[in-house]
């Protein structure tokens, strides 16, 4: 498990909790005009259930990183690797981009890569469900239900169950 600075024992994530925090966070950042996109999986989850829960119609944007990963070459294409569906006109759009666990920075990257091979939105904010430091590249959360420490040596992973209830898994990596 994983521990905060100061803090002695486990760390409890409640991902229902922290996904609360998240829809009040986000209400305030979205406008009408806002457009919902996720980076597959988790964010794309996120998503959905936001899109849900804040009533809006159609189907939020789901974005892949994986062609623009610069570690491509070692980590190849999973078969399961979700693919970008943008059903909206990216030119001009105010996009809410949504991520489960911000770390490095390098998947946020990616994503941008490849939300630009399809137009150049007027603007791009960015909300995670969890941002646990470590960062590689300047990209920084406009919103993120919680901030923790996590070893180098584990990954914090979104799961979703059968009726759509978050929880987080702690792998070793």
């Amino acid at each position: 498990m994983t521990t905060t600075p100061g803090q002695a024992g486990p760390l409890a994530l409640d991902a229902e909790t922290l996904y609360q925090e998240l829809l009040r966070g986000v209400r305030a950042l979205v406008t009408p005009q806002t457009r919902l996109v996720g980076i597959a999986s988790g964010g794309a989850w996120l998503a959905e259930r936001l899109q849900a829960d804040l009533q809006r119609a159609g189907a939020p944007g789901i974005i892949s990183s994986a062609m623009h990963r610069d570690d491509f070459s070692r980590r190849g294409l999973a078969a399961s690797a979700a693919q970008t569906v943008l059903d909206f006109d990216v030119n001009g759009a105010d996009l809410l981009l949504l991520d489960d666990v911000l770390y490095t920075g390098r998947t946020i990257r990616a994503a941008l890569n490849e939300l630009f091979d399809y137009g150049r939105p007027a603007r791009v904010q960015l909300a995670v469900l969890v941002d646990r430091g470590g960062r590689e590249l300047p990209v920084e959360a406009q919103l993120a239900a919680a901030r923790v420490d996590i070893p180098a040596g584990q990954a914090l992973a979104l799961a979703r169950d059968d009726a759509g209830l978050f929880s987080f898994r702690i792998e070793a990596v």
